[in-house]
């Protein structure tokens, strides 16, 4: 399914020519007519790391045989040069490989200019057989790695249309002549259509996390394991050469684009529907932006089409999402989605609306990228990241359904880890809670509950009154009680908070003698937080250990938040006075 998807794709979006690809290329060779040398132009500023601009050039796999890229390719096949080696005997060798390829890449320009009759075509052939010209370049300007390519009287053959189709006849010739006597005639698993099944597919995919920069096969049994019937390499799924190409080509291209694609932790997920309608998902999933969202979480919540003002007959138009990850040389397909563009929308507007708590200092919620969600169950994100985590939230944003209760654990066991609670963790606790229970919850988790008489959740403001009343009595401390109990306080209450209590009592009565508008208002707050515990909690479940962060954050924000206030209160009464 996913490659007939691709190839559908492929039809709606500008792709490079058959058997072209975008290719950086480092240097041009400028020759006149005559195929006369005029001189080797960079195109670009040449660092160590610079490949020269990209440009679509034809391609072709090689493997470890000579097969030579026409009228575009490294110094070995385009000038005869061979790579540098110290080893002499190396260098020996090197020098007779590089003839051969050379040879090679003239054939192919030979035929090309029988084929199409054009005359920039014959120009480069009249350089390339002509010694004085080839001297004339420098092999010491050109590094290994660097592309070449022509330029006759101010164009690039490579971009002649005649050329482009002699390239794409002339591949698809090469590969049947090498399958016709060892391949039957099968059906292609895309379209359908009867074919002979390339044994490797033709156009690499790259671009993932982790993968080989040279681009990795879709389709390719690398190993035994792999293989059924007798049939290796692409064969164990049969495919026709344009749709090899086609699928391969948009996802290459899905992969190149800002808003079609999201690289997380190991992972790269693309997006795309059937129809153009104006809104990335890559874009607001990755990077929110706060007036997107609230208009899709309005539009949404008002039952009319999100962001866009679209036709009705795009709520019905497919979307699709592919969770691409690198494995042993090859792509692995870590999940496939396929819902509506409505569809999806209306999940995304839940898991956006499902996210909202107050910041740390009671200020309005802002949206959290999914990396930054998924990146807050872990120490190092670089190289801690499980690709399920990330994978289970972009699932629920599209998808929908109940968020998966390991993940509860995942954020629970990072709190306790760090004796800290962060927004974004704060944000999933709520996002799994409410995602498993019927609506309701949303608004009340949102910030400061009152009404909330739950043990754990009140266990968790608890804590926070208790390391405010430490923090004002005790000004400059580099560790709160928090950061000593709260593993302690959060799995089993009931064996600390007895001692933190008795603990906050002279922190009280130094704030009584001190700041007594402060002690009013905290000692306050502990009769009210304590008025609704009847006792502590000998252990917390794991869903109460959640439920506890979810107090001790909320009580935290709205401290800080009544704090702001009374500072800015405070200046203006200053300010009147002056």
């Amino acid at each position: 399914m996913l490659l007939k998807r691709l190839c559908e794709y492929a039809e709606t979006i500008d792709l490079p020519p058959a058997m072209y690809q975008r290719t950086s290329v480092r240097w041009i060779i400028d020759i006149d007519s005559q195929g006369k040398f005029l001189g080797l132009v960079a195109t670009s500023s040449g660092g160590k790391r610079d490949r020269g601009i990209p440009m679509l050039v034809p391609h072709v796999l090689r493997a470890n045989s000579i097969r030579a890229k026409l009228l575009c390719d490294n110094a070995e096949y385009v000038l005869g040069f061979p790579r540098k080696v110290k080893d002499p005997i190396k260098q020996s060798k090197r020098k007779g490989d590089a003839l051969k390829k050379h040879e090679e890449f003239k054939r192919v320009v030979h035929e090309c200019a029988s084929n199409t009759g054009e005359p920039a075509v014959s120009s480069v052939l009249c350089f390339l057989e002509d010694e004085r010209q080839l001297k004339k370049v420098d092999p010491e300007e050109i590094a290994d790695a660097d592309n070449l390519t022509f330029r006759v009287d101010g164009s690039l053959p490579v971009a002649n249309p005649a050329v482009q189709l002699f390239w794409a006849d002339y591949t698809s010739t090469e590969q049947e002549s090498e399958e016709n006597t060892i391949i039957e005639e099968q059906e292609c698993i895309v379209c359908g259509e009867p074919c002979h099944p390339l044994p490797r597919h033709p156009v690499l995919i790259k671009r993932i996390p982790g993968g080989q920069t040279s681009g990795m096969a879709l389709i390719s049994a690398n190993t035994n394991a792999f293989e059924s019937y007798g049939l290796k390499a692409s064969l164990i799924a049969p495919t026709c050469r344009k749709c090899a190409e086609s699928y391969a080509k948009a996802a290459n291209s899905l992969l190149e684009g800002e808003n079609t694609h999201v690289n997380i932790g190991s992972l790269s997920y693309v997006f795309w529907t059937k129809e153009d309608e104006g809104f990335s998902f890559a874009k607001l999933i990755s990077r929110p932006d706060p007036g997107e969202v609230r208009v899709l979480l309005t539009s949404a919540f008002a039952g009319k089409d999100a962001v866009t003002n679209l036709d009705k007959s795009l709520e019905a138009s497919p979307f699709y999402a592919a969770a691409l990850g690198a494995s042993g040389g090859r792509v692995a397909v870590r999940d496939w989605l396929e819902t509506t563009v409505a569809n999806a929308k209306r999940n995304l507007a839940r898991y956006f609306a499902l996210q909202q708590v107050v910041k740390r200092d009671g200020s309005e919620s802002e949206p959290i990228g999914l990396y930054a969600l998924a990146a807050s169950t872990v120490r190092d994100p670089a190289n801690d990241m499980a690709p399920n985590v990330p994978k289970s939230l972009l699932r629920f944003a599209l998808k929908g359904g109940p968020l998966p209760h390991w993940l509860l654990f995942q954020v629970v066991k990072r709190n306790r880890t760090e004796q800290n609670v962060t927004r974004p963790r704060v944000s999933l606790i709520k996002m799994v809670l409410c995602s498993q229970k019927e609506s309701g919850l949303e608004e009340k988790m949102e910030q400061l509950d009152p009404e909330n008489r739950s043990p754990a959740y009140l266990c968790g403001r608890l804590l926070a009154v208790l390391e405010s009343i430490q923090e004002r009595a005790v000004p400059g401390l580099k560790a709160t009680i928090v950061d000593r109990f709260f593993g302690t306080a959060s799995s089993a209450p009931a064996s600390v908070f007895g001692r933190l209590l008795r603990g906050a009592q002279p922190h009280l009565g130094k704030l009584r003698k001190e700041r007594t508008r402060t002690y009013v208002a905290l000692e306050k707050r502990l009769e009210e937080v304590l008025s609704g515990l009847e006792g502590f909690p000998k252990t917390l479940a794991l869903e109460d250990q959640a439920v506890f962060s979810l107090g001790y954050y909320h009580q935290r924000a709205a401290d800080r938040a009544e704090a702001i206030i009374y500072k800015e209160s405070k200046e203006q009464e200053d300010n009147s006075e002056e």
